[in-house]
């Protein structure tokens, strides 16, 4: 884990609520999809972890959603701005157990990891399927860097304005795969274990420190009590208690 000081290259509005920004400085130490950063606000006690999206040795881009007053202050912030980051944190996910016929599924916010995996994955030689589901289809998120890479998705929408009527497990049942990969809030995550063969989750946690200091996103798994920041935010399928 670093720290760093990063600047604010880009910030801009994707859908009516969630924002694309990128960063750059030394993210060299990055080394997984899934992993996240842990943004340090002027006038916020809690710092706000959120998914990598992409990223390079020397910059990093997040999505990220105006949820309350931090993040509603980081879509204020404007290029050349600098925010203290705490980075690489978390497991994130182990490509090489994904297999050729490999789903990525995600809701909503959920989706910015999936396209870290996606990436890796291809240039592996493996081309996953990807379901993504949304609450409408005003809040999907951009879907042309998955087509840039000969990714299809599959979309399903809770109220039917785009794609498959339903859930993301609606568009799961169209797609033939042995392992999934999924990221998304815990509801979700519950409906997709429930269809997975194997695979991996990543949870979606509230977090003191980020780094295991605090023990606040504790879980009991079948293997002991581990703490999403660290020990996850991914979790294998065989060890996650409902």
């Amino acid at each position: 884990m670093d720290r760093q000081l990063l600047t604010i290259e880009e910030n801009k509005s994707v859908t009516h609520d969630t924002w694309y920004m990128k960063l750059s400085g030394d993210c060299s130490a990055i080394s997984a999809p899934g992993q996240f950063i842990n943004i340090r606000l002027d006038g916020f006690f809690l710092r706000r972890p959120i998914s990598i999206y992409d990223h390079g040795d020397s910059w990093v881009s997040i999505l990220y959603k105006v949820l309350g007053k931090g993040t509603a202050a980081m879509s204020k912030m404007r290029p050349k701005e600098t925010l203290d980051v705490l980075l690489p944190l978390g497991n994130g996910f182990d490509v090489s157990l994904c297999t050729g016929r490999t789903l990525l599924a995600a809701g909503g916010i959920g989706m910015p990891p999936m396209y870290g995996i996606a990436k890796e994955l291809c240039a592996r030689g493996i081309t996953p399927q990807l379901a993504l589901g949304f609450n409408t289809e005003a809040d999907i998120l951009p879907l042309q860097p998955f087509e840039d890479l000969g990714i299809h998705p599959v979309i399903a929408t809770a109220d039917g304005s785009c794609g498959i009527k339903g859930f993301v497990t609606d568009a799961m049942d169209t797609l033939d795969y042995d392992y999934v990969c999924t990221c998304g809030p815990e509801p979700m995550l519950k409906a997709v274990y429930e269809k997975m063969p194997a695979g991996q989750l990543s949870f979606e946690e509230r977090m003191g420190c980020g780094f295991g200091a605090c023990m606040g996103c504790s879980c009991k798994t079948k293997y002991g009590t581990k703490r999403i920041c660290t020990d996850g935010p991914v979790l294998m399928k065989e060890e996650v208690i409902w």
